[in-house]
């Protein structure tokens, strides 16, 4: 199914578009006429008070959760609403949620072997020789999340952020265009943050990355545009500086 553009928009292109979208959990609306759009090779940034719709929106773009109403389309063409959560993840579209999860009893190394894109089960990909491309992979990876000095340590003995930066590159192992990051600096000193912005601004250098975070310094650091959400609608779009600054946003999120 190709979605269909007002003419204002003729040559509009979007990785990830949404439209009208509404969810309700026992009458409480989660999401509120929703809409918003991410361009291919962006990085947005999204904030909002407890309750805003963060989380719900991030459910609804991966299949996790229908929408009462409303559209969400990947590149334009993909109908999300029609697709479950397995599908999703193999059209391209990564999600990294709070808590990392990573195979703690295997190595760094390991962890992003058996994130691999391949057609293998966890077994056979644990037996089988790696070939040339694959192992260049797994060392690209490594070094985009300054990991290769610990390529060959234990998950489980990274440290909260490391563990972080791993499942990111867990995902990058997948190829993913559009990558949906759930508060990736939560629990982090002060030095991974800063790490943690610099490594995801070099990553949207070749996809669109989604970020959910209450951090405003780190928000900050991402340099990037800004979306507001406030009882699951938008309140806001633009700069830190620009939302910063909108009473709005000063009233139902920053001023409290």
């Amino acid at each position: 199914m190709t979605k269909e553009f007002p003419a204002s928009e003729e040559n509009f292109s979007s990785i990830l578009y949404l439209d009208g979208v509404s969810v309700s959990f026992d009458g409480f609306k989660a999401l509120n006429n929703l809409s918003f759009y991410v361009e291919p090779g962006e990085m947005r940034a999204i904030i909002g008070p407890n309750g805003a719709g963060k989380t719900t929106m991030m459910d609804v773009i991966t299949g996790k959760t229908r929408p009462d109403e409303g559209e969400v389309f990947f590149k334009n063409s993909v109908d999300l609403t029609k697709h479950d959560e397995a599908y999703i993840a193999n059209l391209g579209i990564g999600r990294k949620f709070q808590k990392p999860t990573v195979f703690e009893s295997q190595s760094v190394f390991n962890n992003l072997e058996l994130s691999l894109k391949v057609d293998k089960d966890i077994f056979t990909t644990l037996f089988a020789a790696l070939n040339d491309g694959q192992v260049a992979r797994i060392l690209e990876v490594l070094k985009i999340i300054r990991l290769t000095d610990k390529a060959s340590m234990l998950a489980g003995n990274l440290s909260h952020g490391q563990k972080q930066w791993l499942e990111i590159g867990m995902l990058l192992m997948q190829d993913p265009d559009l990558l949906l990051v759930d508060e990736p600096v939560a629990g982090m000193t002060d030095a991974e943050t800063v790490q943690t912005a610099d490594l995801l601004r070099g990553i949207a250098v070749t996809r669109s990355v989604v970020v959910v975070e209450h951090d405003m310094e780190f928000i900050r650091a991402l340099n990037t545009k800004v979306t507001v959400l406030h009882e699951g609608s938008v309140l806001a779009e633009g700069s830190l500086d620009v939302v910063q600054n909108d009473q709005r946003v000063i009233d139902v999120y920053l001023g409290r």
